[in-house]
Parts: C-alpha cells; sequence; structure tokens
C-alpha cells in the first residue's frame, strides 16, 4: 500500500445490489459495517425482486442499524441497481461490494487511502474465491488458476498497479459521473466496460493485492454454466462496442470449442480420419491432469469435481461468445453511436461537492465530463444480479 492513512477519510457510499441473497446478505452487509473505517460508512441496498426471502433480511438490517438503507431496483438488473444505488448514495466516495461477498478486515480503510496515495479513479482488488460444498471449492479453485481464468490479476494476484479491471472497486463520485456510470446495456461484463470508459477518459484503475474480497461461487453445475455462458455472450458484445479490446485470453475459449468439435467430427467421420480424434482426447487430457494439479492440497471430493468444473468454464464461456446474439451487438452499437455514457445521477442528501480537498489535481479532477444525458441505455436483456 502506498502512503499512509489520514487521521479521518472521507465518507463512503457502499452500493450493494442485491437479487436473491437470502443465503449470503448478513454476511456481506455485517463484513461492511464491521470495517473500523476512520470515517463515516453508509450501505445502500439495491434490492431486487427476488422469488426468496432477501427482501425480509434487507429490512431487518435496515432495521437494526442506520447506516443500512434500501432502494428499489425493479428490473432486478446489475447495473439498474448500481445506478440507483449510486444515485442515492450521499457520499463522494462509492464503494461497489456485492450481495454474496464478504470485505477482509481494512479493506475500506485501504483502498480510500490508496485512492487518495495515487490519484486513482478506482481502486480494487482480489476476488478471492471460497466455497463451503465440494463442488462450490472446486469452482474456487478453478476461479483462482490460469487454467481457469487465464492471468487477470484479480483472480490470480500479483503486484499493486494500474490495471485494465479490478474486482468490484472503490470509486471517486466525480469519475463515475464524468464516465456516465454504468451502462444499463450490459447485464454482464459490466465492470470490465465501466473501467474501459474511465481509463479512456484519462481515469487510473488501480490494483491492490491487499484488497481482498470472498467471493461464493455458484453451488451447482447448471447455475455455474450459465454463468460463464453468460460471461462469454456479453464479452463478444463489449468487444463490438469497444473495438479492439478483444485479446488472445478472451478467444481461446470460441477457438477450443471450434477446434475441438471440428476435430471431433472429422475424427468420427471416417477411420481415415480417426486420429483427429486426438485433439478433444488431449484436451480431456489436459482437463482431468491439470484439475488434478491446481487442487492439490484439497479434500478428494473436490478434487474429483475440477476437472469437470474447468471444462464447464471453458465450454460454457466458449459457446456464449459463439452464439451471442447479433442483436445484442447491435444494440449496443446504437446506444454507443446515440450518447457515449449518460450521468449517474446526483448525490443524495447531505452529499458533499468534493471527495477530499487534496484530489483537486488527482485522477478524478484529470477526467473531462464528456457524457451525454439521453438516458441509461436499453433494457434489452433481463440478467441476474449475482456476477
Amino acid at each position: 500500500m502506498s502512503g499512509s492513512a489520514p487521521e479521518r477519510l472521507p465518507a463512503v457510499s457502499v452500493v450493494m445490489p442485491v437479487l436473491e441473497e437470502e443465503r449470503h446478505l448478513r454476511a456481506a452487509v455485517g463484513r461492511v459495517l464491521a470495517q473500523e473505517y476512520p470515517g463515516e460508512v453508509e450501505a445502500v441496498l439495491a434490492v431486487g425482486p427476488s422469488k426468496d426471502r432477501t427482501q425480509e433480511v434487507a429490512e431487518a438490517l435496515a432495521g437494526e442499524d442506520p447506516r443500512v438503507r434500501i432502494v428499489p431496483n425493479p428490473t432486478g438488473r446489475t447495473p439498474d441497481a448500481l445506478n440507483a444505488g449510486i444515485g442515492a448514495a450521499r457520499y463522494d466516495v462509492i464503494a461497489r461490494v456485492d450481495g454474496h461477498a464478504e470485505l477482509c478486515d481494512g479493506y475500506l480503510e485501504t483502498a480510500v487511502t490508496e485512492l487518495l496515495a495515487v490519484g486513482a479513479a478506482n481502486v480494487g482488488g482480489i476476488m478471492d474465491a471460497q466455497g463451503i460444498t465440494p463442488f462450490e471449492r472446486a469452482v474456487a479453485t478453478a476461479m483462482k488458476s490460469r487454467l481457469g481464468v487465464g492471468n487477470a490479476r484479480f483472480h490470480v494476484g500479483g503486484e499493486a498497479g494500474e490495471a485494465e479491471t479490478v474486482y468490484l472497486g472503490v470509486f471517486r463520485r466525480e469519475a463515475l459521473e464524468a464516465a456516465g456510470g454504468y451502462d444499463s446495456h450490459f447485464a454482464r461484463a459490466q465492470d470490465w466496460e465501466l473501467n474501459h470508459r474511465i481509463r479512456r477518459m484519462g481515469g487510473l484503475v488501480w490494483f491492490v493485492p491487499d484488497l481482498t474480497v470472498t467471493y461464493r461461487p455458484r453451488g451447482t453445475l447448471e447455475a455455474l454454466a450459465r454463468q460463464y455462458f453468460n460471461y462469454g455472450r456479453w464479452r463478444r458484445v463489449v468487444a463490438a462496442r469497444h473495438e479492439g479490446t478483444i485479446n488472445l485470453r478472451y478467444l481461446a475459449p470460441p477457438a477450443m470449442v471450434v477446434g475441438t468439435t471440428a476435430a471431433t467430427v472429422l475424427g468420427l467421420a471416417s477411420r481415415r480420419t480417426r486420429l483427429a480424434l486426438l485433439v478433444p482426447a488431449g484436451y480431456a487430457a489436459a482437463v482431468t491432469v491439470g484439475g488434478w494439479a491446481i487442487s492439490a492440497g484439497e479434500p478428494t471430493s473436490t478434487r474429483v469435481r475440477t476437472p469437470l468444473v474447468l471444462a464447464a468454464m471453458h465450454w460454457c464461456w466458449g459457446l456464449g461468445f459463439l452464439t451471442s446474439p447479433r442483436t445484442l451487438r447491435e444494440n449496443a452499437l446504437t446506444v454507443a453511436a446515440r450518447d457515449d455514457g449518460p450521468p449517474v445521477p446526483g448525490p443524495g442528501p447531505g452529499a458533499s461537492s468534493t471527495v477530499d480537498a487534496r484530489t483537486n489535481t488527482t485522477a478524478g479532477a484529470r477526467v473531462s465530463n464528456e457524457s451525454g444525458a439521453n438516458g441509461w441505455g436499453t433494457n434489452d436483456v433481463v440478467g441476474e444480479v449475482r456476477a
């Protein structure tokens, strides 16, 4: 961490998109309220229409602590929840925390101190996946390995420094407003897309490995498959909206799907092409050996599930990318042509006008306000909050 914390830090609004989080919400909010932060903290829960008891849990939390407030999110979509929460937030530092995430001790103090010290627009850290059941532990193992998710620092760790994106994030409000907030069109990949706009406008996105957030992974193969299918689908939409942002890491899963499928069909076509089956066999062997290797130290019940988890992540991401509907990409381009990001609603009651007097020359002040004012974009796809 750079610099040292002042005696008093700027007040923080923690914005939490919440949908069907009955199981995890109390623990997530509890970790926010337990932060020993030298400044004011509030938690704004943007609650969507859930099928479980999430609304009741949220109302109970708000009744127990005046620092917790609830705002409605009728669509249940993640970007809408975030924008509603930001609009209701009182303070000039905005921290995103999901309803199934648990902050490490000192998270807010470390993040805000770093935000001020390096002049960043957004600071974030590591998505520390932690499972409970054998399947969840296998997913967590895969999500923290390069074999599962590539080399992104917010998954596998690394040194502090400038980053393409970070997990969740602690933002200067003026940087969020200048960038136009979260784009409502993106049911997935909204974090990456927002950070891309912040960087394009001159803001600094900064990775801090000391910032760890416990993430609770999906508990079933079906839920994991749906999650990664949507990741792939929406990453292709982002690539269409922001040309030149795709790289080999993102193209590896769809290339694997195409290559493995083609080799399988060719190998089964006739005896003369049977050697092509070495391609899918090689992939299966690599995933099996790799899954066993990365899960070293885990119980056997977890280790035997890890290869299946890896394959599900690879295949579903790749299939999602390949089958991403053209209409999603066309809508994203239409929104981009119409406006380059509408402004976030203004500060809630009691908000101050600046993060801190010392920030006049930092990244937030360098970001020019080029956002449009034509609404939040389209609501073409209903997406769940859990990402």
